[in-house]
């Protein structure tokens, strides 16, 4: 992992995070309401101090049914407060009230209803953070500043140091596979191993924009990704419509996600792109012969519902970010020394 650049200027001030779960909040945003019939139930979970496939085996363990059938949505964070959805198969004749007494230590079933599928990784739309900086010192005035910048331009969209692993280990683990190594032989472990990869090659890119000053802009040749959603379309020349769109966060700039298949970015996009990935050609060749496509991720991220409280030295924030957004992003641009600290959540 890299020293990642910030858009916005040095951070203005020093603060601790996650002292305690409570510090951390986080509230999974569905995007859609429960269908009120069908075979399965969702369930809106609260967890503390727990990740989320530990509650999944937990509510599974309850409902008398295999890991393998509880779904979930999104990946939230162990060391904090979330609040998340979870899907359970569901006979027809059972009344799910009776989920609201499955819970334990550092879980609770918070409400359940009638669904009609089981939810899937990355169905939600959002996610709402409320989180706590206690200790905060320095610039005060270049804070609040700060603050009012990002909510009204937003951050780059770095992936988080935990998505690399405990001191960089899934990332470690990418590259000596990708120098001829062995592969990880558990399942999981290469996942987070190839996403590790994905992640680092990403990163390099979006952090080669933002020393160009080119992160919330569009680039001749640039593949436009359009807000909220993962297609995109290429763009060779940029005209007034496309950076008013871009000035209003209709669409984004966007960087690769490796995998097979020729980058859709050409021209200046591309120069950018090639210019950053010196060196990363193991990488590249282990995510292609993984069988991995292509992808794209926006290089901007709008953090939006952006509202803050500062008084004797504890800040309160709160935000809204996409599905696959990391919270470290939006305190990277705030904190001095915030990117070592693995605040986010992995979705």
């Amino acid at each position: 992992m890299q020293d990642l650049p910030t858009a916005h200027g040095e951070p203005p001030v020093r603060g601790r995070i996650r002292m305690a779960p409570e510090d951390f909040r986080v509230t999974e945003i569905l995007g859609f309401a429960a269908d009120g019939e069908g075979p399965h139930v969702l369930l809106e979970v609260e967890k503390r101090g727990a990740n989320t496939g530990w509650v999944a085996a937990q509510l599974a363990r309850a409902a008398g049914v295999q890991p393998r059938e509880v779904g979930w949505s999104g990946l939230k964070d162990r060391d904090a407060v979330t609040r998340q959805s979870f899907s359970l198969p569901w006979p027809g004749h059972s009344a799910v009230e009776g989920c609201l007494e499955f819970g334990g230590e550092g879980y609770r079933v918070l409400a359940a209803s009638r669904h009609g599928r089981k939810l899937r990784p990355g169905s939600h739309r959002a996610n709402r953070f409320a989180l706590t900086v206690r200790d905060v010192s320095g610039n005060l005035d270049a804070l609040s500043e700060r603050l009012r910048t990002i909510a009204a331009q937003g951050v780059p969209n770095y992936f988080g140091p935990q998505r690399f692993g405990r001191a960089g280990s899934n990332l470690l683990r990418a590259r000596d596979w990708a120098e001829g190594g062995p592969a990880p032989r558990d399942r999981a472990v290469r996942g987070y191993a190839l996403s590790a990869a994905r992640s680092e090659i990403y990163n390099q890119v979006a952090a080669e924009r933002v020393r160009q000053g080119a992160w919330n802009v569009l680039l001749e040749g640039e593949a436009v990704l359009l807000d909220g959603r993962r297609s995109y379309f290429s763009a060779g020349t940029i005209d007034e419509t496309l950076r008013e769109r871009c000035r209003t966060m209709d669409v984004h700039p966007s960087a690769p996600l490796w995998g097979r298949g020729a980058t859709p970015a050409l021209a200046a996009a591309r120069e950018i792109e090639e210019r950053a990935l010196t060196g990363t050609a193991p990488l590249q060749r282990l995510l292609e012969a993984q069988g991995l496509d292509h992808e794209r991720r926006s290089v901007r991220l709008p953090v939006r519902g952006l509202s803050w409280r500062f008084d004797a030295g504890l800040l309160e924030l709160e935000f809204e970010l996409p599905r696959g957004a990391y919270a470290t992003a939006v305190l990277h641009e705030l904190l001095a020394g915030a990117w070592t600290d693995e605040a986010g959540v992995d979705d």
